[in-house]
Formats: structure tokens, sequence, C-alpha cells
């Protein structure tokens, strides 16, 4: 019969030892992610002490819901980034699919038709994004800047520069309009905004892509050293598009749940200047203009302190000037101490 040793119950009952603790709490604080995740906490401190209305379950609701379209559009630009390229274009695609998805809903298209040739749209123009800035061989800054303007002016040109709007009046059936209007004035259980669900089930998906397949490597590959990639047999060109089809058709979701929230936009007017906020973002949630560094983690944070940012100077009261310059500040700020975490590590 055999006996068990003393030492044999020791290694069963012996809780992680604390070299084991100690490593991973190195870890997490050597991460990337740490520095502009400590500014979010402290933004959210000095909030939370200075309007009892912050920690409310509605207001983070509230906050939750603000940033959803910002941050569904911050993950398909993560992808862009670690790529290193750049899409300024998402302004005007979420103009374009938005608004032409709610005209096909005013020409008695389904709902699920008007959305699925929407995202459709996005994706073509992605595309074209993507196409021109690398087997066009023209850099993709050039090539977006000028889609900013072109698609911008094709969103006027097919809505005669009028509004859209989605209503009763303009022969749309109300079943269609209720589900419509679910999409992005609902609740989830009566307590989650749908926006908020989109974004989380996007977020998903994309740190799935990122860190978990063969797209999400090729990617890295890409951005960090294209030449490198290319000669390991990666096809480095359609990798780079690819991540720009992305950004097309989540900038189009973004564009469609944004009408379905205020059921009327107008294409001189929806979408302009938001690339600046996606970009700012990504970029303080660790993503490099330079390629080849970013996570979906890092990238979540840096949309909540654009929305937390923004939320709590409402709260405050403070001047929409004021809030201008402030975000500025706070964005060199933030991405000041992540380049300072980043030289404690390499250091």
């Amino acid at each position: 019969m055999t006996t068990s040793t003393s030492s044999d119950t020791e290694k069963v009952v012996q809780p992680f030892p604390a070299s084991s603790r100690v490593g991973a709490l190195r870890r997490f604080f050597s991460g990337r992610e740490t520095g502009v995740f400590i500014a979010l906490i402290l933004m959210c401190l000095i909030l939370t002490f200075a309007s009892p209305n912050f920690l409310t379950l509605r207001n983070l609701l509230n906050v939750g819901r603000q940033v959803s379209l910002l941050g569904i559009m911050a993950v398909g630009m993560t992808f862009v980034l670690i790529s290193k390229e750049i899409d300024l274009s998402i302004g005007s695609i979420y103009a374009m699919v938005g608004l032409g998805s709610g005209i096909l809903l005013t020409m008695q298209f389904g709902i699920f038709q008007a959305i699925i040739l929407g995202l459709i749209l996005g994706a073509v123009l992605g595309f074209v994004n993507g196409w021109l800035s690398t087997y066009g061989q023209l850099p993709s800054f050039i090539t977006t800047l000028g889609m900013l303007s072109a698609v911008r002016g094709l969103a006027l040109l097919v809505t005669n520069g009028q509004p859209v709007t989605i209503n009763e009046a303009f022969g749309i059936s109300k079943p269609v309009i209720e589900q419509f209007y679910f999409l992005g004035q609902g609740q989830l259980f009566g307590i989650i905004p749908m926006q908020l669900v989109f974004f989380i089930i996007v977020l998903v998906i994309g740190y799935i892509l990122l860190s978990r397949t063969v797209l999400g490597f090729q990617i890295y590959a890409v951005g960090g050293n294209e030449k490198a990639a290319r000669v390991s047999g990666i096809r480095t060109k359609n990798v780079k598009i690819m991540a720009f089809v992305m950004m097309g058709i989540l900038a189009g979701l973004s564009g469609i749940l944004s009408l379905a929230f205020l059921p009327s936009g107008q294409a001189g007017r929806t979408g302009l200047g938001i690339e600046l906020d996606v970009i700012a973002a990504a970029v303080i949630g660790g993503a490099s203009l330079a390629g080849g560094e970013g996570t979906m983690l890092g990238t979540v944070i840096g949309v909540l302190i654009m929305g937390v940012l923004r939320n709590g100077l409402v709260l405050l009261g403070i001047s929409p000037f004021w809030q201008t310059t402030i975000i500025g500040l706070v964005i060199v700020l933030a991405v000041g101490v992540d380049k300072w975490s980043r030289s404690k590590r390499t250091g």
C-alpha cells in the first residue's frame, strides 16, 4: 500500500508562491497599457469627488452609450494603424453608409436589406482605400484624405444636400421604424443601451481576430516589418486591404447606429471631424502611428478616456470652448504617461 509523504501533501495544498504573485504584478505594471489605464483611473477618481452624479449607474451607462460609436470605429482603426496605415475618410464613410441605408428604408427596402447593403457599401469604400494605398502605391494619408472629400461629395449628391429622416412621413412602415429605432435607442433587458451592446460585440470579435487568428499575426508582422513579412510569404498588400475593409464596415455600422439613434442626418454635417477623435482614441490606447503596435485592451482604454473626459467636463459645467482645449491637453498628457511607462520598460 502506498502512502503520501508530507512533501506531497504540501505540494497539493500550498497556495501560489509569492514569487508567482509578484511576477504577475510585475507583468501587469510593465504592460504597455498601464500608463493610460492609470490615467483613466485617476480621471475617474477626480470626477467622482468633483461630481456626485458621475459614479451613478445611469451616468456610467450613458458614458458607455456615448463612447460606443467612437469605440466601434476605433476597433477598426486599431487594425489599420497596426498595419502601418491610416484612414482619414471614416467620417465620410460614416455619413455615406448611414444616410444611404436610411434612403433605402425610404425606398421600402426591409431593415435587414438596408443594413446589409449599407455595410457592403462600407466594405467597398474600404476596399478602394486599401487598393489605392497598396496596389495603387499611393500613401494612405493622401488616399484617404482625397476619399474624405470624394465620399462626402458623393453623399451630398445622393441626398441632394437634403436631410434624410426616418419617420412615417417618408413612407416607412411603423414596424420597420420601431425596429430601426431599437438598434440605436433601445435597451437590452431594459438597462443596457443597444449601442453599447454592439460595441461590446465588435470589441470581442476584434480581440479574437487580432490576438487569436492568423490574420492578426499577419497584421502585426506587416506593420512591424513589411519587407520581412513579404519575404516570409505573407501577402502584405492583401493584409492591408483587409484592414481597410474592416475599417469601412465598422465606420458604416457606426453611421447606421447613429441614424437609428438620431433619426435624421445631413450629408454636410454627419460625422464631420469624427475621424480625429477615432485616431486620437486609438493612439492614446497605444496603437502606434509607426505600425506594429497596439491592442484591443489599449484601444478600449483610450476610448474610455475620451468618453469619461467629455462626460466629466459636461457634468462640471465647463464651457464648450474650454472643453476643446482641455481635451487636447489631456490627450497629450495621456500619451506622455504612456510614453514614460514604455521608456521604463525598455530602459
